[in-house]
């Protein structure tokens, strides 16, 4: 990693995409948890896949391939399911499954990005004492922070003007590029599923975080660990022609029941009582305010147009 201040958005994609980047080198199970760590989540996108009549799935970011193993089983053989991901095929990855390292031109089905598009880098911009919006430059080896030049941004104006100093903003236009050109590859549903905000809620400072080994960690781009920040949902929606829905709304919609089973069925069967009560759990976790729950999902194609009716 070389030492000069970098932009910031330099600075992570080497951190997560260089040849010894973190993506490249790590699987994210490894560091944290996501939707698709949890069963009744994979149980919920086959219950998507069947109501879209989708032949083809494309797991966009697919990490170690978790979310279609567990799809394998719960949809049909004609289903043909695709991971797409920077990092080397995982060796226990069942033969069935394809395995990218970009997506393909064209996708017939769906297509689903579950916590990708918070890993795309943005340039990061803080507005200084004297009022004009700097770029921020980090030491990648440290993540020491110095003022780079003047930002001119027309996203930052329409999407997330800074008026005091102190306020730093993630600038989304490489995200709202990469999910528009992801879209528009999809013959039919496309859906990114990632913690965000709008404009009417975002953050005065920023969103920048670490992860590693399950924990936050300081935020420093040198490779070891996990850089993302929160995603400007609406400006994404808006860039891709998407409609935006809370996971908890998504998710109930398609049968995920965060209910517990009738305690009579700890008498009469208490294995299969520990079974749902188990599966209550990691619902409840998928379901939940202030976690999961309050993932944005952003859809184009026919989940956005009432495929969510039983």
């Amino acid at each position: 990693m070389t030492k000069r201040p970098l932009p910031w958005r330099e600075a992570w994609d080497l951190a997560l995409y260089a040849d010894d980047g973190f993506f490249r080198t790590s699987r994210p199970a490894e560091h944290f948890r996501t939707s698709a760590h949890l069963g009744g989540f994979a149980a919920a996108v086959a219950e998507l896949i069947a109501r879209t009549r989708a032949r083809t799935v494309v797991d966009l970011g697919a990490g170690g391939g978790e979310l279609l193993t567990a799809l394998l089983p719960l949809v049909g053989a004609d289903v043909r399911l695709i991971g797409v991901e920077v990092a080397d095929r995982p060796e226990t990855l069942p033969s069935s499954i394809s395995w990218l390292p970009s997506l393909p031109d064209r996708i017939e089905g769906l297509l689903i990005a579950n916590e990708w598009l918070d890993n795309i880098p943005c340039d990061v911009v803080e507005m200084a004492q004297d009022g004009r919006v700097r770029h921020v430059l980090v030491d990648p080896d440290t993540g020491a922070e110095t003022f780079g030049g003047e930002c001119d941004s027309e996203w930052l104006r329409t999407w997330w003007p800074l008026s005091e100093p102190g306020e730093r903003a993630e600038i989304g236009a490489t995200r709202d590029a990469a999910w528009a050109d992801a879209v528009a590859r999809v013959d039919g549903t496309a859906v990114a599923i990632d913690y965000g905000h709008r404009r009417a809620d975002r953050p005065p400072f920023g969103t920048l975080r670490s992860y590693a080994a399950g924990r936050e960690v300081d935020v420093v781009p040198d490779g070891s660990r996990d850089v993302t920040a929160h995603v400007a949902v609406d400006a994404v929606a808006h860039a891709a022609g998407a409609t935006l829905h809370r996971q908890r709304d998504v998710l109930a919609g398609l049968g995920v029941d965060a209910g517990r089973p009738p305690l009579d069925l700890a008498r009469t069967d208490p294995s299969a009582y520990l079974r749902r009560l188990a599966a209550a759990g990691e619902a409840g976790e998928l379901l939940a305010s202030g976690g999961l729950g309050d993932f944005w999902w952003l859809v184009t194609g026919p989940l956005g147009r009432g495929t969510l009716s039983p």
